[in-house]
């Protein structure tokens, strides 16, 4: 099943929050977002039914394997090309952006290609 960008940027969000909060809740994850909580609940449902997250009775939400695993792809992508676009002159901000939206679309065959040959 091919993920889709916004549940990649879900997944993503997920470990961020992770990182900087004791526990994660679908209200920390509209508030990061911007988003309402029913439209983050909606799709908290669809994480849940595909395998990528447990949600506990008390609302917190933990990646699966399988959402580590996706999570961990793009969020190295991210680094990788927000790094690599800023060591280019490019501006922070614009980096950022500009890498969250290419860690989407990029083949592992393109990526795979510019990590060689920028290392």
């Amino acid at each position: 099943m091919k993920n889709t960008e916004s549940t990649e940027n879900y997944l993503e969000t997920i470990l961020i929050l992770s990182q900087k909060l004791p526990v994660v809740r679908s209200i920390d994850v509209a508030t990061e977002l911007g988003f309402k909580k029913p439209s983050v609940s909606v799709a908290m449902k669809h994480l849940r039914e595909a395998g990528h997250i447990v949600v506990s009775d008390k609302g917190y939400i933990t990646l699966t394997d399988t959402g580590k695993e996706i999570d961990d792809m793009i969020y190295e992508r991210h680094r990788f090309l927000s790094s690599w676009l800023i060591s280019l002159g490019v501006d922070e901000k614009i980096a950022l952006e500009d890498a969250c939206r290419i860690e989407h679309v990029i083949s592992k065959e393109s990526f795979a290609a510019i990590k060689k040959n920028v290392l």
